[in-house]
Formats: structure tokens, sequence, C-alpha cells
């Protein structure tokens, strides 16, 4: 498979933590969903991202914008994590949002030097590697439609079912089969005491933890379950992923100095071990000249 050149119009990248639909918050539109209809649900569901002439990638998100399979699952995690739960979006809404970061990221290591698994251990493309990414982000929480204790093992056989589908036509053996290994693999190592054996499994862990700005937070926060996750969300006002000398730069714009809760512990742990870690600068700056109030008062 090669990447051909292609004119036609890529929608803008969605910038770490942006809000698909301007106006509307990432936590109102993951809470409303969740109360909808499977049937409502889905119909709300498209994932964009910039293919960038990648015509198989392009191929595999149309797919996957077809697939209401795919998109039920997508519904039955976020009822299981918003409704019943009552913890932060796991909507479609944050599939849309890993998805870009992860797809960003990795080409920003590109840029930088860092070559994927996908080209120094089986001699494919940077397409491949970008389809990989895509599909890892896209399935790796499937299993939270099951249940949130051990949703990563359970993504596993929930993705392996339907990766043959998205690929059906795109690969021929044995490369398909590799890809489908590839992206098994960056599931599994997402969770935090995983273990990335590629870069693009370690993207896949990270672009996972950056999901962290002050939208997902909304939920438990306002339902008065405040606890340091959702207070530390809540100071997080964007991520921003840039070019580095030699390096990626990702920089973090707090409210609150609560956030760095967020940064030095939750990133923390899915940094290292990720095989990123040497290839990352992580930032996190307060902005404005006082921090913002989050929490009037506390009771235990």
């Amino acid at each position: 498979m090669s990447a051909e050149d292609d004119t036609t119009p890529e929608p803008e990248e969605v910038p770490a933590g942006a809000e698909p639909e301007a106006g509307r918050p990432i936590s109102v539109r993951a809470e409303r969903g969740a109360r909808m209809t499977p049937q409502e649900a889905v119909r709300d569901m498209r994932i964009t991202l910039p293919a960038r002439g990648n015509r198989t990638l392009r191929d595999i998100v149309d797919r996957a914008n077809q697939d209401t399979s795919l998109k039920a699952l997508w519904h039955a995690a976020n009822v299981n994590a918003v409704t019943r739960l009552q913890i932060n979006d796991h909507s479609w809404v944050h599939i849309q949002i890993v998805t870009n970061i992860g797809l960003k990221l990795l080409r920003e290591l590109r840029r930088a030097g860092v070559e994927p698994g996908m080209v120094t251990d089986y001699g494919m493309g940077q397409e491949d590697a970008e389809v990989v990414v895509v599909l890892g982000c896209l399935t790796h929480c499937l299993g939270m439609a099951i249940h949130r204790h051990g949703h990563e093992e359970m993504s596993l056989f929930l993705a392996a079912d339907r990766l043959p589908k998205l690929l059906e036509g795109l690969y021929d053996e044995p490369e398909a089969t590799i890809i489908q290994a590839e992206v098994l693999q960056a599931i599994i190592s997402h969770r935090s005491d995983g273990q990335p054996l590629s870069i693009e499994a370690g993207v896949v862990r990270v672009a996972d933890a950056l999901d962290m700005a002050k939208g997902r937070s909304r939920i438990p926060f306002e339902s008065g379950r405040v606890s340091i996750h959702a207070l530390s969300a809540a100071a997080i006002e964007g991520v921003h992923i840039r070019g580095g000398q030699g390096k990626v730069l990702i920089a973090i714009e707090m409210n609150n100095s609560a956030g760095l809760y967020q940064v030095d512990n939750l990133l923390r742990s899915k940094l290292r071990g990720s095989g990123l870690e040497d290839y990352l600068d992580i930032e996190a700056t307060i902005e404005g000249e006082s921090e913002k109030r989050l929490l009037p008062s506390f009771r235990l």
C-alpha cells in the first residue's frame, strides 16, 4: 500500500482537547448522548480526521462511520461510563479526540525523525503506521461497553471481530494480519501497566491520556462527585501538540495548579514505559495572572 496524492480537501486537524462541535461542551454532548436511544445516538456519530492523501486511512474511517455495530459499542461504553458509573466521557467524542491526537502525535514524531514500528520492523510505510494508530484509537475502549473493570482485555476480542471488516480488500495477506496484530497490541498496551512494544502502541497509550481537558470532568464534578481526578481535570484548559527541537512538545494550559495532578500523576504514568519518553517534552503552564477558583468549599 502506498499513499497517493489527493486533492480532495481535508478537514482541519482537531487540536488536542478541542470540541468537535462549536458551542456545545464535550461533556454536555456526552451526557446527552448517553441518554439517547441507540438509534438516536448512532445517527449523530461521525469521526473526522485529516487523511492527507492516505486513501487507505480514508477508506477505513468511511467504513467506521458506516458501521452501526461499532457505533453501538461506543454508545454502550458511554452509557456505562456516564449514566451508570458517573465518570468521564467515553463516547464517540472521546474517540474522535483521541484519534486526532494520536494521528497528530505520530506525524509530529515522524517529523522529529522517529520511525514507527511498521517501518523499522516490517519494512512497510508511514501510511500503514497511521492505519495502526487510528484503528487502535477507534477501538481502544470498546470493552467499556461491557464493563470498566478489565475493559482493555475485553476490547481485544470486540476489536478482533471488527478489524477484518474494516480492512477487507485494503490489504493482502500476510500484511492484513500484521496490521491486526499491531492494532491489538496497541489496545492491550494502553492500560497503565501495559507494555507498548512499538511506537504506534505508545502513541495510542499517550493519546488516550492526553484527552484530559476540562470538558471530560463536568459530569462527576457537577453531580457532586468531587475528587482530585475531577478537580484536576477541571483545571486543564487545553492540550496542544507542536514540533520542537528534535522532539515533540506537548503544551498543557491550566487555569489552576490542581491540573498538575493530571500531568504529574496520570499522564506521567501513561508516558512511563510508553517508549516515547525520549521523544516528548511536556510543558504545563498556568494561563493568566491569577488562578481560577474551582471549588468554593468541600466537606468530608
